[in-house]
């Protein structure tokens, strides 16, 4: 009986998996709103807007969900995100997963500090290396809905860096960021997001 409990269980979750499936092509439709702050293709040309191109679906439809339930705050995105139903964040999220970042460009004296911090960490002021989550060349982990950080706007960076630092953003469950960002100063803050910048 306990077998086919658990059975049942897979079956009831491999059917809300493929119910909940993105659709790219519908997604690239229903983009076209998005693209005055991140770009027809999710490359985002305004500094303090995030490039979504070739983010992962699971965070991505994480913080669209997100902002509906009003779990991580922005006055823009909230109005965005509200009248979005579980079916349009999927296939916004299969669509800008689908594209290609575009890496920008670093401040080399800033991004070597970066550098050091990304993949070493800092063990004297208990800040983790970035790449621990976020991997080597910033492709993250989409399992554990960590983003994607490669090419990402350095100033969209510092704001979320500080944003957890502060608690002004509180949707990380395990309060990893938050932990992590609190030990940063402004330095090492601005140092690795013109790192990941450049990163690929």
């Amino acid at each position: 009986m306990k077998n086919l409990a658990i059975a049942a269980l897979v079956v009831l979750g491999a059917f809300g998996t493929a119910q909940a499936a993105g659709d790219a092509a519908a997604g690239q439709t229903k983009a076209a709103v998005c693209a005055a702050c991140h770009g027809a293709d999710g490359n985002s040309m305004v500094p303090t807007f995030p490039k979504l191109a070739g983010q992962h679906e699971s965070y991505l439809t994480k913080q669209l969900t997100d902002f509906k339930s009003g779990a991580r705050k922005d006055p823009t995105m909230t109005g965005m995100a509200m009248p979005l139903s579980d079916q349009d964040v999927a296939d916004l999220a299969a669509y800008f997963a689908s594209q290609k970042v575009a890496i920008g460009s670093a401040n080399a004296e800033k991004a070597a500090v970066g550098k050091k911090i990304y993949q070493g960490g800092d063990a004297a002021k208990g800040i983790s290396a970035c790449m621990a989550c976020h991997g080597p060349s910033g492709a993250g982990n989409p399992g554990a809905k960590y983003p994607a950080l490669q090419g990402q706007q350095s100033m969209y960076v510092v704001k979320q860096l500080q944003d957890f630092r502060s608690g002004a953003r509180g949707n990380d469950v395990a309060k990893i960021m938050p932990s992590i960002a609190a030990r940063m100063s402004d330095a090492e803050i601005e140092a690795v997001a013109e790192y990941i910048a450049g990163l690929h």
